[in-house]
């Protein structure tokens, strides 16, 4: 088993500093896995949570700012 340890700050530093966004932004991506969406990085594992979270971290997928200008 060869697991790789996603930082918590790094999350964090992803999601522009909201813990809230990033929560909702990892669990509709490992939704998305889990119907069958190609994951976006080399090698994933077998968490589809842990891929959500390491696309996040490698900038693959984005927090939206949805502030209004």
């Amino acid at each position: 088993m060869n697991e790789q340890y996603i930082s918590v700050d790094r999350v964090i530093g992803a999601s522009k500093g909201s813990i809230f966004k990033i929560t909702i932004l990892a669990a509709k991506r490992a939704l998305a896995l889990a119907d069958g969406a190609k994951s976006l990085i080399d090698k994933p594992g077998e968490k589809l949570l842990d891929n959500a979270l390491r696309e996040i971290v490698e900038g693959k997928i984005q927090v939206k700012d949805t502030a209004q200008k």
